[in-house]
């Protein structure tokens, strides 16, 4: 079960997902996330336009199926999608 404490260990592939800063303003946006890489996530929006997406420099808010929104910064998603759900991350 996806959590707001073990988010960053699970697929994001699926979920909603809104861009709330990133270093090209345009950037920002509302859908669906489609596919991730090690410095991108693909993002499907309403009108089904895709958009790519690099994590560095964006803040990333996801919505988790329980409906909860959690923030992430992009700078420490960036590692492999496989990596990064193996990871340990230090507790804040």
């Amino acid at each position: 079960m996806i959590t707001s404490r073990n988010l960053v260990h699970h697929e994001f592939i699926g979920l909603n997902v809104e861009i709330t800063n990133a270093k090209d303003k345009s950037l920002k946006l509302l859908g669906t996330v489609i596919d991730e890489t090690k410095n991108t996530i693909k993002i499907e929006d309403a009108n089904k336009n895709e958009k790519l997406i690099p994590k560095k420099g964006s803040i990333f808010l996801f919505e988790i199926p329980n409906g909860e929104k959690i923030e992430i910064n992009g700078e420490i998603l960036s590692i492999r999608p496989e990596d990064r759900i193996k990871k340990r991350f230090k507790k804040i």
